[in-house]
């Protein structure tokens, strides 16, 4: 592989995982969560204490995609829910009835253009660093040449 193709695939693959994980909550500021998107609730202590026997005590948020919302509160397909001590739990998309009164503050699930070019540049810059440190490590030579090719192979002394 040349350094060339190395790099391009690299690009690709640091691209591809930056637009995969740069998202974040934001808050929604007076408007309503739309069903059909990721959103997270902030609960309150009035929710902890009864949801505390169907998702845990410690919740201090849920997060999930809105499946229903109607007048007294929403349903959440549940993702993840973060505790009160910093930890996380990973849930597969159970199906929780939250009331509006449990929650505090709510947030949606956006696309972050600032993370995405930040980890994006710091990907390419770690794939670059690890080709120019390949290609020094193995003399400038391609460590794996085409069949035939005798460009860039060295012949040593028997």
């Amino acid at each position: 592989m040349s350094e060339t193709l190395l790099l391009r695939v690299g690009f690709i693959v640091a691209l591809g995982a930056a637009l995969a994980s740069c998202y974040s909550l934001s808050p929604l500021r007076g408007a309503e969560p739309q069903v059909g998107r990721q959103v997270a609730f902030d609960i309150n202590d009035t929710g902890r204490v009864v949801l505390g026997g169907t998702v845990g005590p410690q919740i201090t948020q849920i997060e999930g995609q809105l499946v229903e919302k109607d007048s007294a509160g929403y349903v959440l397909a549940v993702s993840a829910i973060r505790l009160i001590g910093g930890g996380q739990q990973v849930w597969a998309g159970e199906r929780v009835r939250l009331e509006s009164r449990f929650v505090g503050s709510a947030y949606e699930r956006r696309f972050s253009p600032t993370r995405t070019i930040g980890l994006g540049v710091i990907g390419a810059g770690g794939i670059a660093a690890f080709v120019a440190g390949f290609s020094w490590a193995t003399g400038g030579n391609d460590p794996f040449p085409m069949p035939g090719d005798t460009a860039n192979t060295s012949v040593g002394r028997p």
